[in-house]
Formats: C-alpha cells, sequence, structure tokens
C-alpha cells in the first residue's frame, strides 16, 4: 500500500530547472514508502554552492559549501486531505552533487538518490555523528546501513536520466 505523502519541490532563484525535475518526487515517494513514513511532508530545494554556502555560514557556522542540508521543523497542520507533520527541508548544491559523483566514482543519479535518502532520514531524527560515506568502507552506524539498504532496494530507480 503506498502512503500519502506531500513533497515539495524547488529550485533556488540563481539555478537553472534541471530536465530530471519531475523526477524527484516519485523517487522520494518510493523511498517514504520503503521507510513506512506517512503523513509527512517535505520540502527539497536545488540550489548551487553560493546559496548553500551561506546556509551552512549561518546556520553550522561552516565557512564553506557542502552537499545537503538538512533542516528539521516538526510542525504539524490539518487540511481538507488530512493530517500532516511538516518534517522540513533538504537542500542540495547541484555543484557539489557533480564534485560528489566524481570523487565516488558514481554517476550523477546514484549521487542524488544518496543525498536525497540522506537528507530525508536525517529529517526523521536520524544522525551518523562523524562517520561519513567513503570509498570502499561499510559504514558502521544505523542511520548509513539504512541509507545503503535502500539505495540497494532502489538500485535501478532513475532520477536522472
Amino acid at each position: 500500500m503506498q502512503n500519502k505523502n506531500r513533497i515539495l519541490i524547488s529550485v533556488n532563484e540563481d539555478t537553472i530547472e534541471p530536465a530530471w525535475f519531475e523526477n524527484v518526487e516519485p523517487f522520494i515517494n518510493k523511498v517514504m514508502n520503503e521507510l513506512n513514513y506517512s503523513g509527512q511532508e517535505v520540502s527539497i530545494l536545488f540550489c548551487n554552492d553560493d546559496f548553500i554556502k551561506e546556509l551552512n555560514a549561518q546556520y553550522r557556522n561552516i565557512d564553506s559549501a557542502t552537499d545537503v542540508l538538512s533542516f528539521e521543523n516538526d510542525e504539524e497542520y490539518s487540511d481538507e486531505e488530512g493530517d500532516w507533520k511538516c518534517v522540513g527541508d533538504i537542500i542540495i548544491s547541484l555543484d557539489t552533487l557533480t564534485e560528489n559523483a566524481t570523487y565516488f566514482a558514481e554517476n550523477k543519479n546514484e549521487e542524488l538518490k544518496r543525498l536525497l535518502v540522506h537528507g530525508l532520514l536525517h529529517l526523521n531524527g536520524m544522525d551518523h555523528g562523524e562517520e561519513h560515506i567513503e570509498k570502499g568502507v561499510l559504514p558502521q552506524c544505523e542511520m548509513l546501513q539504512i541509507q545503503e539498504n535502500i539505495l540497494q532496494k532502489l538500485k535501478d530507480e532513475k532520477i536522472i536520466l
């Protein structure tokens, strides 16, 4: 059975909407269904390195760009379609996405899927501490293990064609 979630996707004003933009929502829906998340509203914003660097400096006191930021919300509301929990916002830099794909020797599609799953897990209260995905190293923490399991289950899914 398909869980009911609301996914809002946009690009910041300095970023051109990618050709694959419309493929993000179906993928996120599949991820949320795999994780049995229901009644959630999540916002996803695609941006460039300059924009995410400003956010990283403002909210994390880190003066550099990053690949993905997650901002938890946890507000709840009801409308004619039901009850919703706004879990928060995922911000993804398309510039760093490209750099990461090169670093990990992955295609952009696989890297984008990783960043989306990673951000969604953070919005649902998971954390990986100091551990990060590294080439050739199996993750030890629960969050990264769940992330990699979801990616394996959805390995044939395409966002970037």
